[in-house]
């Protein structure tokens, strides 16, 4: 009975562990959420300063998640992890494609590859209310951009044929960013239809 004690003890030592590891990550996932939410309504407003100091705290807490998991990597996959990880993915993306720069790549974000692909996707959801702004500014050109930066998303995600325990359900999140962009297509069509025949009749468009 000494023996089975003295294994009970260990693992109970080790379960400990865990646990105190998962707290902390938990911690910095929330924090890491919020960090996202706030780099993104920066995006939206134009504060692009701000948008980037708060995307540099979101990385710093995805590395602060992964320092804490490191002696328990077998906790790196589960949901919470990816979910905060995805949410980093989205932020990034957006701003890249917002300024028409070079996305990020996984290694870039130190992520998964599955919640890269579906942080990928929602930034490209989010896309559609960079478009709507820029066509309520007049700007089709911009909200065009945007849109072919969605499809080009949508198209190569859609490549992506794998079984969704090891994308984390990119079908789904490809399902409904197909929706989005049928929907964003539809408006700037409609946009750029409605200048073009404010141009010809010699008017200059809203």
């Amino acid at each position: 009975m000494d023996e089975l004690e003295t294994l009970i003890t260990a693992a109970r030592g080790v379960l400990d562990g865990k646990y105190r590891a998962r707290e902390e990550a938990l911690a910095h996932g929330r924090a890491l959420t919020r960090t996202c939410a706030n780099a993104i309504r920066a995006m939206h407003r134009g504060e692009w300063e701000a948008a980037r100091g708060a995307l540099a705290g979101a990385q710093a807490e995805a590395d602060r998640v992964r320092a804490a998991l490191g002696p328990h990597p077998d906790l790196l996959h589960a949901g919470y992890v990816q979910d905060a990880h995805k949410e980093l993915v989205e932020a990034a993306a957006l701003l890249a494609l917002m300024e028409q720069e070079p996305l990020p790549t996984p290694e870039s974000l130190r992520v998964e590859v599955a919640a890269y692909l579906n942080g990928l996707a929602e930034a490209a959801s989010e896309g559609r209310r960079y478009a709507l702004d820029c066509l309520r500014r007049g700007d089709t050109t911009r909200a065009q951009t945007m849109l072919a930066a969605m499809d080009d998303i949508l198209s190569q995600l859609t490549t992506v044929d794998y079984p969704d325990a090891i994308t984390g359900g990119l079908r789904r999140t490809c399902d409904a960013l197909r929706a989005v962009v049928e929907r964003t297509r539809g408006d700037v069509t409609m946009a750029v239809l409605q200048n073009s025949l404010v141009r010809s009749l010699g008017q200059p468009p809203p």
